[in-house]
């Protein structure tokens, strides 16, 4: 990698900036920065693709590590603004499930009084409250917000400059940032009532995104670590003739088929069908689970080299090592697993063909 490659992707990369405009700009220099074609940037998929689609694109924005909410916006928000009829904005969008938010009608009826406390004139919503780690929030266009109201289940949207912002990031520096929102109304246009199963939904459509971009990611290291193992010489020949790390590549490349299959065999469901919930549950359980193990195996064979910021496996592990926690870990979705297969009979779960 020249010098010019660094001075010229660097400010891309940095924790400090994202381009709000474009999808494009940013992929380009991450694309660079790993050595490949630029012009295989991946972009924003259109409105209407299949969940296989967006999973394509997501996966492959998780291997060359872009830096934008791709699959935050694609599979996440998108999709359930289109659910309950809002419309779509233009551009990145981020998401934020927060059943602690304090939520009271912003226009209470005079007299009736129901068992949930004083009823509304209307849908308009006061809420107090904090958004917490909100994915790429400093960098979007709006959040849509899935919350608690007095009437129950509630999806409604806000935009960044309408809260207090506190920028935070994950191990990877992408932003995850707290929003504080003080006595804020939401207009009831901007409000739709949502059913529980349709809240269950936007944390598959959370977890499958996830598993999506750590499926990508883990492909980067199988990627580079080949490369390196084959091009680095130790004693005279290649790393890669070495059994010890015949053996680890092996493995390395066995736990990234694991996340990969589990992730193409919730592709084809509705992610709102029952048919998913086992099947992203599994993805995401595997995938968390696997990243560790990925990222271990990765760093071991390129050597001290691997964590440095000249060298773009770490852009790939540090995602990795992030995206396990979020949206759920492997022991949270391995528990959820376990009681949707016991609930009902647990072979038929199993034998059924989706």
């Amino acid at each position: 990698m020249n010098t010019h490659t660094i001075d010229t992707s660097a400010p891309v990369i940095s924790a400090d900036h994202y381009d709000t405009t474009a999808f494009y700009a940013a992929p380009d220099a991450i694309a660079t920065v790993a050595n490949t074609t630029a012009s295989d940037a991946v972009a924003l998929p259109a409105h209407g693709a299949s969940t296989a689609e967006l999973l394509a694109a997501a996966q492959e924005a998780g291997r060359r590590a872009v830096p934008a909410p791709l699959a935050e916006t694609a599979l996440v928000a998108r999709p359930l603004l289109r659910r309950v009829g809002l419309p779509v904005p233009d551009g990145p969008l981020s998401y934020a499930i927060a059943p602690d938010l304090t939520i009271r009608y912003a226009h209470p009826a005079a007299s009736p009084v129901g068992s949930a406390g004083c009823l509304g004139d209307d849908d308009n919503l006061r809420v107090t409250g904090t958004l917490r780690r909100v994915p790429w929030a400093r960098a979007v266009t709006a959040v849509v917000v899935l919350a608690t109201a007095p009437f129950g289940p509630v999806l409604f949207t806000l935009t960044p400059d309408q809260a207090a912002l506190t920028p935070g990031g994950n191990l990877a520096e992408e932003p995850r940032d707290d929003l504080y929102l003080v006595a804020l109304e939401i207009p009831a246009s901007q409000v739709r009532r949502i059913s529980p199963e349709l809240l269950d939904e936007a944390r598959l459509r959370a977890a499958l995104a996830r598993s999506a971009l750590i499926a990508g990611a883990a492909e980067r290291c199988v990627d580079l670590t080949v490369a390196h193992t084959t091009a680095r010489t130790q004693f005279g020949r290649p790393l890669s003739r070495f059994q010890a790390v015949k053996q680890e590549e092996a493995r390395l490349i066995e736990e990234t088929a694991l996340v990969r299959t589990a992730v193409q065999a919730a592709a084809p469901l509705n992610p709102g069908g029952a048919a998913a919930h086992v099947a992203i549950a599994a993805a995401k359980t595997q995938a968390s689970a696997s990243a560790a193990e990925i990222a271990r195996i990765a760093h071991q064979l390129h050597g001290a080299i691997g964590i440095t910021r000249l060298n773009p496996l770490h852009l790939a592990t540090t995602r990795l090592w992030s995206w396990r926690d979020e949206d759920g870990d492997e022991t949270y979705w391995a528990r959820r697993l376990a009681r949707t297969l016991t609930a009902t009979t647990l072979w038929p779960a199993l034998t059924t063909t989706p």
